[in-house]
C-alpha cells in the first residue's frame, strides 16, 4: 500500500488494515467473514462493504476496492498511473501531476486518475485544483471513498464542519464500518456540538 492514497492520510486516517487472519471462532466470537477475492465485482465488494460486521472486515473490502479503482482496463494507463503513484510517493509532485495529466488525458472517463491527480495536487499545494479533481472523480464514481474521504477533509481543514460531516455522512451510507469516516464524522459531530453550546 502506498504512504499517500489520498488526503485522508494527512488526517491520520489508516486506509489499510492488515489482512483478515483466519481464526477459529468462539462463543463470543462470530467466524470472521473471507478476505475479498480477485474475481468479487465492484457492485459484489460494496455489498459486502455495507453488510459489513466490523471495521477490521471494512477496511480490507476498502482495500480490495482501491487496487481495482487502479486498474484502468489499459496496459497503457496502468503503467502511467504505477509511476505516478511511485513518483508521487517519492514527492516528485511535478512529475506526478504531468503524468497524471496524461492519465486523464487518455481515459478522462477513469475515476481513480482524478483521483490521484486530486491527491497529487494537494500534496503540491494546489487546493481549489484538488477539490476540482474530487468533484470529478465523484462525478464518475459517487462511491469512491477516497475522494469523499478527501473532500471532508478539506472542508474540515477549512471550517466548513457542516458540509464535512455531509461528506462523511454520504461514505458512511456505502461503508458504515470503515472505521477512518466513522472516527472523522464522530470528530466533526462533536465539533459541531461544541460549537452550538
Amino acid at each position: 500500500m502506498t504512504r499517500c492514497w489520498t488526503f485522508a492520510c494527512a488526517l491520520s486516517l489508516a486506509l489499510g488494515a492488515p489482512a483478515l487472519a483466519e481464526r477459529a471462532p468462539t462463543p463470543e466470537q462470530p467466524p470472521a467473514a473471507a478476505p475479498p477475492v480477485a474475481s468479487e465485482t465492484r457492485d459484489e465488494l460494496f455489498a459486502r462493504l455495507a453488510a459489513a460486521r466490523d471495521p477490521d472486515e471494512a477496511a480490507g473490502i476498502v482495500g480490495a476496492i482501491d487496487r481495482l479503482n487502479l486498474h484502468s482496463g489499459s496496459d497503457t494507463g496502468d503503467l502511467l498511473m504505477a509511476r505516478a503513484v511511485a513518483t508521487m510517493d517519492g514527492g516528485n509532485y511535478p512529475v506526478s501531476l504531468a503524468l497524471l495529466d496524461a492519465i486523464v488525458g487518455l481515459q478522462p472517463g477513469w475515476a481513480e486518475g482524478w483521483n490521484k491527480r486530486a491527491t497529487a495536487r494537494y500534496l503540491a499545494g494546489d487546493v481549489k485544483g484538488a477539490v476540482a479533481d474530487i468533484a470529478q472523480t465523484l462525478a464518475r464514481d459517487p462511491r469512491h471513498l477516497e475522494a469523499l474521504a478527501a473532500l471532508g477533509m478539506i472542508l474540515e481543514d477549512s471550517g466548513l464542519r457542516a458540509e464535512a460531516l455531509r461528506a462523511y455522512q454520504r461514505a458512511l451510507t456505502i461503508a458504515p464500518q470503515w472505521r477512518p469516516i466513522v472516527e472523522a464524522a464522530a470528530r466533526v459531530k462533536a465539533a459541531l456540538a461544541g460549537q452550538a453550546l
